[in-house]
C-alpha cells in the first residue's frame, strides 16, 4: 500500500500549496514538531487502520492508531487553540442497526467489529473535546467509499481485477448484503463543506442514499468488463454487516450535502 499511496501523491506533490510530511500519529514528537513550525485553522483527521476484516485479526494495532492516535492529534488541537476538527468516522459504528436507512441518532453502542468500535471511540473522544475545550469537532460517517485510486482491498477494485484476470472472486454470504456506495467526490464535497463550517459538535452521515446488493455489484463489474466473474462461494464473515444505507437529510441541511454520483 505505501508504493501505491506515493503514486497518488504524484500530482499533489507539484504543488506549492502541499507539503508531505512522512510520519506516525504515534509519534508524538514528529507531531509536536509538525504542529509547532506550522499555524492551522482546521485539523481534517482521515489517518487510520481500515478495514473491517484485518481488525479482528489484530485489534490491539487498530485500537492503538485509531484510538490513541485521534486522541494524539486532538491533544495537538488543544495545544496549539486549534478551533476546527473534522473526524472521518464510518458508517460501521451502526453495526446491524434494523432501521434503514442509517440516522445519526441511532444507537452505535452495538459495534460488531473492533474498526468499528475503535471508530465510535473517536466520535466520543471529539465530542470529549467540544465539551472541555470548546473545540468545535465534526464526525463524518463515510459510506463505502469508491472511486479512481481506492484501496485494492475495495470490493469494486479488487474484484474488476480478479473478474478482468479471469481469477475466482470470493463471494461471501447468498450475495444479498445491501452497501451503500459513495463516489469519492461526493464525500470530497462534503468534507470540504465540513472545513468551512463552525457547527459545534455534530455527527453527519455522507452517503450516496441508496444501495447496492453484492450480487448487483458483480452484475455491474460483469457487464462493463464484458466478462464472466467466477465466484468462490464461502460463508457470511464475522464482522461483516448485512445493510448500510444513509440517511443524509442532516448533511443536505447542514453541509449543502448533494450526491450526484450513482
Amino acid at each position: 500500500l505505501p508504493a501505491i499511496k506515493e503514486k497518488n501523491l504524484h500530482a499533489a506533490l507539484k504543488s506549492p500549496s502541499f507539503s508531505l510530511v512522512r510520519g506516525d500519529i504515534l509519534d508524538v514528537p514528529l507531531l509536536d514538531r509538525v504542529f509547532g513550525e506550522t499555524r492551522f485553522d482546521v485539523v481534517v483527521h482521515l489517518a487510520a487502520r481500515a478495514g473491517v476484516r484485518p481488525s479482528i485479526e489484530q485489534p490491539l494495532l487498530y485500537e492503538q492508531v485509531n484510538c490513541l492516535g485521534t486522541l494524539n492529534l486532538l491533544e495537538q488541537a488543544r495545544k496549539r487553540n486549534i478551533r476546527r476538527f473534522v473526524f472521518a468516522s464510518s458508517s460501521s459504528v451502526y453495526g446491524n442497526v434494523k432501521e434503514i436507512p442509517f440516522r445519526e441518532d441511532a444507537r452505535v453502542d452495538r459495534p460488531v467489529s473492533p474498526y468499528a468500535a475503535t471508530k465510535a471511540a473517536g466520535e466520543l473522544y471529539c465530542h470529549n473535546y467540544f465539551h472541555l475545550y470548546g473545540i468545535s469537532c465534526t464526525a463524518l460517517r463515510f459510506f463505502t467509499v469508491y472511486g479512481p485510486r481506492q484501496r485494492p482491498d475495495m470490493a469494486i477494485h479488487k474484484f474488476t481485477a480478479l473478474i478482468d484476470a479471469g481469477k475466482p472472486v470470493p463471494f461471501f454470504g447468498d450475495g444479498s448484503t445491501d452497501r451503500d456506495y459513495t463516489y469519492f467526490k461526493d464525500i470530497i464535497d462534503g468534507v470540504e463543506a465540513a472545513v468551512d463550517r463552525d457547527l459545534g459538535f455534530e455527527i453527519i452521515n455522507l452517503g450516496e442514499s441508496r444501495t447496492t446488493t453484492l450480487a448487483e455489484l458483480v452484475r455491474i463489474i460483469e457487464k462493463h468488463l464484458g466478462k464472466k466473474a467466477v465466484l468462490k462461494k464461502q460463508p457470511m464473515q464475522a464482522g461483516d454487516v448485512l445493510r448500510t444505507g444513509a440517511d443524509v437529510s442532516k448533511a443536505r441541511r447542514l453541509l449543502d450535502y448533494n450526491p450526484s454520483t450513482t
